[in-house]
This record gives structure tokens, C-alpha cells and sequence, in this order.
């Protein structure tokens, strides 16, 4: 399908590196593809009227547990590890029917509140992944190397499947998934590095998230998790790190030497009580690619991203005791620096860029009074997913409020009540 975006009144695109908000512009959509931004007046393409809104570039939710809808609100107030316990107590016996559930709820969540693309770690991915490519979002995700609950040899043989079958897809990228060092034995780490090397894909880690992992790797091998993972081979440009709070300045110069890639996680790590800071502002400044992720939505507990790139920089702030890290890095984060992650020239509206889009309800009094000097700072600090009212991804519409709302509230409705059945055995 072609689109023509009539009457832009705001468009935030990178360009060159930097945010540039444009007026009154149109944006053309062929192929997957933005194809003009401008003035256009040629035909051929399907008329959308973008009076009224603000437009910018998908959210990419760079760190999320899709499935874990169906423990939202099961288990809140707990510290990290006795909350996994807890999980993974029920997790012994999800089914894939349960997984599908989960994931379309997330799913309808994420896509109602203006994510684009999401990077996941369950069980399962294939469910997910089908889920996903039904209602047209991007996702990038794999099996899950967790020792304590499933043999490596089965993941492995589990992801060689799912790169056969998803391998070629345009919205479903494979990727490893490993829980953590605590989760996963050296044998399993050695065997994951070549795997990421003979199949070429990225992996995504739980790293330094609590002071007890730090503390426990300090005391099992003698180093630090990141310092342990890179004697492993495993720091690389392919591995993308989940949380870092607890994270020494050596280790941030590995990290950036190595290209390797950091996912910021805030409200996930504030409500587990993990403590530490991530160091978003020395990151950036040694050119590491930053991300954003809700975590899952079962210690979060919400999937939308505006809530996240505001919950970051105010932690950020309380952090540092400055105001260093603004709303344009969150924003960034959330955006170009998401699809530099997936590997796709994305994140912009620019000629080129995928076809990944948002816009924004400009009549949402959250949004007012509206300008090209405080749009960004309305988008970041006061808007919310509910101000979104069409998604694009990939070229294509795959929510429009005026169509979709009330048949994806009704549908996420009689999920609850399929999930509430089975959630019920364990309370």
C-alpha cells in the first residue's frame, strides 16, 4: 500500500544525527519505505489526513518479557530474586496456549501505545513470533538459555529450528536469548558465543542488574559479570546488555571498545528494588548505542513506552543530582537508537527510512499548547500511549483508533478472562 500523510503539523526526524522538528509537511509511503517528505502534491497514493498531529518516528521496546502479561499484578512486592522464584514457580507450567494469550495481550498493548518493534526473552518464541507477524509488529526474539529450567541441548536445538522458520522474515529477527550468568553455566556461555558466531546472530543478556550478582560473581570467578562474559568472548558488536546498575567504569570501557550495545530499563529496575545506577550519561559519551525497554509487564507493569522514556530521565536525574540527561536522549533511545539495535534504517522519517510511524492526537489537552520548541518535552514528559492514533509499520496501518479501538478493547477484555482462569490455581 502506498500512503500519502496530508498536513503534517509536527514531524520529529533525526537527521544527521540530530532532531529536527519539521512543519506542515507531508510524508509519502511506498514499498515499506518513506519515500518523500516535503510538499507533495502527486497522486497514486492513498490519502491519510495527518491535520492535527504530531508525527515520530515507531517506538522500539528494546527489553521485554512479552508473554508476562499473564503475571501482571500476581506478585509485586518482592526483591528481585524472590520474585524470579515466584515466576518461574508458575512458568514450569505455562502452556503454549497460555503463551499465545500473553503475548497478544502484550502485544495489542504495545501496539495501541505506539510501539513498533519490541526485542522479547520467554519461552516459546515461535508463539510470540506468530503473534507478532499477525498483527504486523516487529519483534526480534529466541529461545531462552536458563539452565536451572531447561537442558541447553533442547534451546539449542529450539533455535536452530526458529532460525529456519523465521530466518527470512522482514518483521521477525532471531536473536539468543540467555537469562544471566546466575542462570546459565560457563560450558552453556562457551557453547552460546558459538553459536552467535556460526549463525551470525546478536545476544541478549541480564547483566548486573543487583548487587548480589555483582557480589556473587566477585566471589565464583573472581571478576566482575561484564569483566566474566568478555574473558568468555561474549562482549562483542551482537551483544546487547540488559541493565547494568551495578556496573564498574573498567567495564564501561569494555563495553564501548567492543561496540557493544545497552539497554536502559528504569521503571522494571526501581520497582524490583535493584538499586545501583545506570550509567546512561558516561554510555553516551563514550558513543555507546543506548536503548529503552518497559522490561515485562509483569514488573513494570506497563508497556508503554512515553511512561518509560519519562520514568528515565527523571531517574536519571535523581541519580546524577543534574539535569544531564534530557528529553532528547530518552527520545533517542527510544528511537533511532532502537532500530541501530534491530539493524534497520529506522528511528527517522526521513527518504529511505523504513516506514515505522506514529501519530499523535495533537487535540489530547496533554499535548497542548503545542510548538515546535516544546513538542519534544510534551511527547517525553506528558504524553501517553492513549494519545496515539495510528500505527505504521512497515508500510502498512496496523492501528488506526477510529477503527481499531474498540474491537482490540474488547478483545484484550476476553484475554483477562482466559488468563484470570488459569492465573487462579496459584493464588
Amino acid at each position: 500500500m502506498n500512503y500519502l500523510l496530508k498536513n503534517c503539523d509536527f514531524v520529529l526526524t533525526w537527521i544527521d544525527n540530530e532532531l529536527k522538528v519539521l512543519r506542515n509537511v507531508d510524508i509519502t509511503i511506498s514499498d515499506g519505505l518513506i519515500m518523500n517528505v516535503g510538499t507533495i502534491t502527486e497522486g497514486g497514493f492513498e490519502k491519510v489526513n495527518c491535520s492535527g498531529h504530531a508525527v515520530i518516528p515507531g517506538l522500539v521496546n528494546a527489553h521485554t518479557h512479552t508473554p508476562m502479561s499473564l503475571l501482571r499484578g500476581f506478585y509485586d512486592d518482592a526483591e528481585l530474586m524472590t520474585w524470579l522464584s515466584k515466576m518461574w514457580s508458575v512458568e514450569r507450567e505455562l502452556t503454549r496456549d497460555i503463551i499465545a494469550l500473553g503475548s497478544e495481550l502484550s502485544i495489542i498493548e504495545m501496539l495501541m501505545s505506539g510501539t513498533t518493534a519490541f526485542i522479547d526473552m520467554y519461552h516459546y518464541p515461535d508463539v510470540t513470533a506468530d503473534v507478532a507477524l499477525k498483527y504486523g509488529l516487529r519483534a526480534a526474539l529466541g529461545p531462552t538459555f536458563i539452565d536451572t529450567l531447561r537442558k541447553p541441548s533442547c534451546v539449542e536445538n529450539e533455535l536452530r529450528n526458529f532460525v529456519d522458520k523465521y530466518g527470512d522474515s522482514s518483521l521477525i529477527r532471531p536473536v539468543i536469548n540467555v537469562h544471566s550468568i546466575y542462570a546459565v553455566g560457563r560450558d552453556t556461555l562457551l557453547r552460546i558465543k558459538d553459536l552467535s558466531d556460526g549463525l551470525n546472530l546478536p545476544i541478549q543478556i541480564h547483566v548486573s542488574e543487583t548487587r548480589d550478582e555483582v557480589y556473587e560473581s566477585k566471589k565464583k570467578y573472581g571478576v566482575f559479570p561484564v569483566e566474566y562474559l568478555n574473558s568468555l568472548g561474549l562482549i562483542s558488536s551482537k551483544t546487547q546488555l540488559v541493565h547494568l546498575g551495578w556496573v564498574t567504569n573498567w567495564e564501561l570501557n569494555v563495553i564501548a571498545r567492543a561496540n557493544a550495545r545497552v539497554t536502559h530499563a528504569p521503571s522494571s529496575n526501581m520497582k524490583l528494588a535493584t538499586a545501583g545506577h545506570f550509567p546512561m550519561r558516561e554510555l553516551m559519551d563514550m558513543g555507546v548505542v543506548v536503548t529503552l525497554g518497559t522490561d515485562g509487564p509483569a514488573s513494570n507493569n506497563s508497556l508503554d513506552m512515553f511512561r518509560e522514556m519519562k520514568m528515565a530521565v527523571l531517574l536519571q536525574r535523581h541519580s546524577y543530582w543534574d539535569v544531564s540527561i534530557k528529553a532528547l536522549h530518552a527520545f533517542k533511545a527510544a528511537t533511532l537508537n532502537g532500530y541501530r539495535l534491530l539493524g534497520l534504517n529506522g528511528g527517522c522519517i526521513n527518504s529511505g527510512c523504513v516506514a515505522d510511524l506514529v501519530l499523535l492526537d495533537l487535540g489530547s489537552p496533554r499535548l497542548q499548547p503545542a510548538r515546535s520548541d516544546n513538542i519534544l518535552s510534551n511527547i517525553v514528559y506528558s504524553a501517553d500511549g492513549s494519545d496515539v492514533d495510528m500505527v505504521i509499520v512497515n508500510g502498512k496501518v496496523i492501528y488506526d483508533r477510529s477503527r481499531d479501538y474498540q474491537v482490540l478493547k474488547e478483545r484484550a477484555r476476553k484475554i483477562g478472562e482466559r488468563l484470570n482462569d488459569f492465573i487462579s490455581k496459584f493464588l
